[in-house]
């Protein structure tokens, strides 16, 4: 984990520029830190039809940044992320913020439990494609270590 956090929107009230703040973050970091995929977690059904739509679009902005990029992206469902985070699919937040501080002891964890469910969705990602011990588990799955090895600069001291 390089970066963690919440890009703040609470003094912009037209959703328009909030999106478009929104992909100027996402930008700034692709290009400061060359990520090589993009997880992110699907649009899920909530009782509020205008948040689910405001968050649809946030979510197409991220996306829309990655691809700007030329980074792939992956979108996880919520629940596949919590049961790849805790071993529950239906784990409160709490439950995945204190998972994500047992596994990544190394790390200070994000106040936000909006940064942390970004968090859990690169964790997931991490986990699809490297299994749940973060090695190689078979044919095709990528491994950190060789992928350190290959690019020495990315390791950060």
């Amino acid at each position: 984990m390089l970066e963690a956090g919440c890009i703040k929107l609470d003094k912009f009230s037209d959703h328009g520029i909030r999106l478009k703040k929104i992909f100027e973050r996402l930008t700034e970091i692709i290009d400061a830190h060359h990520p090589d995929e993009l997880a992110i977690e699907a649009p899920f059904f909530g009782k509020n039809v205008q948040s689910m739509l405001k968050l649809g679009r946030a979510q197409g902005v991220a996306i829309a940044a990655a691809l700007a990029r030329e980074i792939p992206y992956v979108e996880y469902a919520p629940r596949r992320i919590k049961q790849a985070v805790t071993g529950n699919g239906a784990a409160s937040k709490e439950q995945v913020a204190a998972m994500l501080a047992h596994v990544l002891l190394d790390f200070k964890m994000p106040k936000e439990m909006d940064a942390t469910d970004g968090l859990a969705a690169a964790v997931c990602h991490h986990f699809s494609i490297s299994g749940p011990t973060g090695s190689t588990s078979g044919k095709g799955k990528k491994d950190w270590s060789g992928f350190l090895k290959q690019n020495p600069e990315r390791i950060i001291p």
